[in-house]
């Protein structure tokens, strides 16, 4: 008898117990206050590893995991035709929460250029996060050494210098030398450009020096730089780039001011609480130590803004890419 009731108390106080602890505690960064955690959430990377939009998924993954602002992000690639197919594949997903695609002004050039089937204007736009430089770069064997050197050559023989981009015509790979070429007095139409899909692919060319120069962004190639792997000639936007050892365009005498930028658009057909929580999840992220450290160490800088600005921005950006060819005659 006295067995049952000391049976009957240890239940008792069990159940308590249970009723005390509840559900797991949760702790200040969890993602859960501020409604952030997204179970099998995954990152498309419209080109393949190693280039820009594929470091950016895969570092906001990392962060937002570290920042405990969700966990178990999945990053998978589907390359191909400047980042469209990727595109085409999200527009599908129609109502899908738990996908967001990595982009920039490569997808807008593309979705142009291919006369893709769907365009930016048929996704949610999530948010801008980043703006960056593109880098002009040879490897490290090259027989330029300045880019006075590079674009002297270049004037002679322009369909003899091959330059190499990671994204298709009307990408900012592709843009950015065909500015620069217009700015040395060189025809865009005589340029030797040659697309590839993303970074990861260029970089291979550029060190076997199957193209006499690279153009793609300084986070992709920032490693490279520093090993002295790739020898930096130049960049394009409006201020040097700290930490590196190259003049603008505009201090060589070329009158280009570009720079790229990236960002996260989902799915069409969310719920509003679908997007807010994506949105918000990007909030937190961008607040976060963590990505404030990575836009340092990649060279990145904050371009943030979010929804319905976020969405005319691209809209400005599509008119702007069809504009920019025009005038270039392309």
């Amino acid at each position: 008898m006295a067995l049952v009731r000391l049976r009957a108390l240890l239940a008792l106080l069990g159940a308590a117990l249970l009723v005390l602890v509840g559900p797991p505690l949760l702790t200040p960064g969890s993602g859960t206050e501020t409604g952030t955690q997204i179970p099998g959430l995954r990152f498309m990377v419209p080109n393949t590893p190693g280039g820009g939009y594929d470091i950016t998924a895969r570092t906001a993954a990392k962060n937002a995991e570290d920042a405990d602002l969700t966990h178990n992000v999945e990053v998978f690639n589907l390359p191909g035709a400047g980042g469209t197919v990727g595109l085409t594949r999200l527009v599908s997903e129609h109502g899908n929460g738990k996908l967001a695609m990595s982009m920039g002004l490569g997808v807008v050039g593309a979705a142009r250029s291919n006369d893709a089937p769907s365009t930016l204007a048929d996704t949610t736009p999530i948010a801008r996060l980043t703006e960056e430089q593109d880098v002009v770069v040879v490897a490290k064997d090259s027989p330029y050494k300045t880019i006075g050197q590079l674009v002297d050559a270049w004037k002679k023989a322009p369909g003899k210098l091959p330059v190499g981009g990671g994204s298709s015509p009307g990408g900012p790979d592709h843009l950015a030398p065909m500015l620069m070429a217009q700015a040395a007095g060189i025809a865009p139409k005589q340029v030797n450009y040659v697309p590839f899909d993303g970074g990861g692919e260029l970089l291979a060319s550029i060190l076997g020096n199957k193209v006499a120069f690279g153009v793609s962004g300084v986070g992709e190639y920032l490693d490279q730089i520093k090993a002295g792997e790739l020898r930096l000639l130049a960049v394009t936007g409006p201020e040097r780039v700290a930490g590196l050892d190259a003049p603008t365009l505009q201090e060589a005498g070329y009158d280009v001011n570009f720079t790229n930028w990236r960002g996260i658009v989902a799915p069409p057909g969310l719920s509003d609480a679908e997007r807010v929580k994506l949105t918000r999840l990007f909030e937190e992220l961008h607040a976060s130590d963590e990505w404030q450290q990575s836009l340092k160490r990649n060279g990145w800088d904050d371009a943030f803004l979010t929804g319905e600005k976020f969405g005319d921005f691209l809209d400005a950006q599509d008119k702007r890419v069809v504009s920019v060819l025009k005038e270039l005659g392309l």
